[in-house]
């Protein structure tokens, strides 16, 4: 996808929503487990994950990986949050799931997303987001964000996720993208709409709603990428 390019002031509601602000449905009442996804993971179980349907290419991006934590592990959280995105974003080049996965809306995990090299906006996120975890970043602070996203000089609305990470519940959060390589203020990104956020722990609701933007129908995609993780050695 292109780059996006600013429009005019975000409304109230929006500014609300991207603060933080909005509703918290709890993770129980989703069918959420928040402890399906660890900071921790089975090294041997991911190399052996990855070569069973990677081979050795996905092998040595595996090891990339894993040589990325051991960088970023003492590092400040701003370098942490830009090593973690700039990794993503030139490692995983950018296709829509019919093309990669042969499916209308599939959620990788990171694994699958760094084999394969390919994934579009929520393999980006879901990957970002494991590995910040991974990196002592607390999962309360990270969400991933459902937004339309007015993308080239038609203005298009398109659906796109986002990362969003939040220094308190009520803060305005800094934004993990694909479209825009630089880490910016939400308040910056008035190209993005957003719709509700959610991460391990529940789904937070707000701005405008949407029929194509169905939480539940997206938290069961979550669900099913968790349990792949955990098959492949995420604890």
């Amino acid at each position: 996808m292109p780059p996006a390019s600013p429009s005019p002031l975000p409304s109230p509601e929006r500014r609300r929503f991207l603060a933080g602000l909005g509703a918290l449905a709890l993770a129980g009442g989703l069918g959420l487990r928040p402890t399906l996804v660890d900071a921790s993971f089975d090294p041997s179980r991911l190399r052996q994950s990855m070569q069973r349907q990677y081979g050795q290419r996905g092998l040595a991006v595996l090891e990339e990986w894993f040589e990325l934590l051991e960088r970023l592990r003492d590092a400040d959280l701003r370098r942490r949050l830009e090593g973690v995105n700039d990794f993503f974003n030139r490692r995983v080049r950018w296709i829509d799931d019919i093309r990669a996965w042969g499916q209308e809306d599939y959620w990788a995990t990171p694994l699958e997303a760094l084999g394969k090299g390919e994934g579009d906006c929520e393999d980006y996120s879901i990957a970002k987001y494991v590995t910040l975890k991974q990196l002592g970043v607390p999962g309360d602070q990270l969400r991933m964000i459902y937004v339309r996203a007015r993308i080239g000089r038609g203005r298009n609305a398109q659906a796109h996720m986002v990362l969003g990470y939040y220094e308190t519940p009520s803060a305005e959060p800094l934004v993990l993208d694909n479209l825009v390589p630089s880490i910016t203020p939400a308040s910056q990104r008035t190209d993005l709409d957003p719709l509700f956020s959610f991460n391990s722990q529940g789904l937070w609701a707000g701005g405008s709603s949407e029929s194509r933007a169905d939480p539940l129908a997206r938290l069961s995609r979550w669900r099913r990428v968790l349990d792949r993780m955990r098959e492949q050695g995420f604890i």
